[in-house]
């Protein structure tokens, strides 16, 4: 007797979900919209190279750890912008002194599908007026210059720095800060460097 085999039945070999994941810890199946896929790759590579990178060599400080993303079409709200200015105090609510409204999404975002905000951590861009637990707003789609705020990933680290240049050309990070505590990264060869986005504003709560 001849037994044939289903050419289209049965499991094959290779068939099914593949064990192991770059990814060192449980995954999870999730849906997230078109055109945030980029960003998403561009974070989960920069993790998996975090996840190799040993941790007592790390000469970065001031690292943000926290990113979030800006809501896809937010209700658009408006609240009074006054035109008169006042050294302490609250403006005349009188009709008159309203310049216009402003809608703070308007003023602090220009590319919605681009844009996220990262938390600051610690003092190294003080001076630019970022100080910690401040949400910095950042912008994927601008092209750094020299002289830019950035947000940056130097050997699988996230850094927040002033993007300027050496004598020879090359990148060059520096802090915000007069104190002397942070200093310049340099960026050298063999180094894994990328310009994340560019910071374009910040907020904070007083309370």
């Amino acid at each position: 007797m001849t037994t044939r085999s289903n050419a289209h039945g049965g499991r094959r070999v290779g068939a099914g979900r593949k064990k192991g994941t770059v990814i060192k810890e449980p995954t999870a199946v999730m849906r997230i919209p078109q055109s945030q896929k980029p960003i998403i790759a561009d974070f989960l590579a920069t993790y998996r190279l975090n996840q190799s990178t040993d941790k007592q060599t790390n000469h970065l400080a001031d690292q943000p750890t926290v990113f979030e993303r800006p809501v896809v079409a937010p209700a658009k709200r408006s609240w009074p912008l006054f035109s008169s200015k006042v050294a302490a105090g609250f403006p005349s609510p009188a009709d008159e002194h309203v310049e216009k409204r402003l809608d703070p999404n308007e003023f602090l975002i220009d590319d919605e599908e681009a844009t996220f905000f990262v938390t600051i951590q610690g003092y190294s861009m003080i001076d630019s007026g970022l100080l910690p637990g401040d949400k910095a707003v950042v912008d994927r789609s601008k092209t750094a210059t020299i002289g830019d705020i950035v947000l940056a990933v130097v050997d699988g680290e996230f850094t927040i720095k002033l993007l300027a240049k050496t004598k020879q050309g090359g990148p060059r990070l520096l802090p915000s800060n007069q104190s002397g505590e942070y200093q310049p990264i340099e960026i050298k060869d063999g180094m894994q460097f990328e310009i994340w986005g560019v910071v374009t504003g910040s907020f904070r709560r007083f309370k």
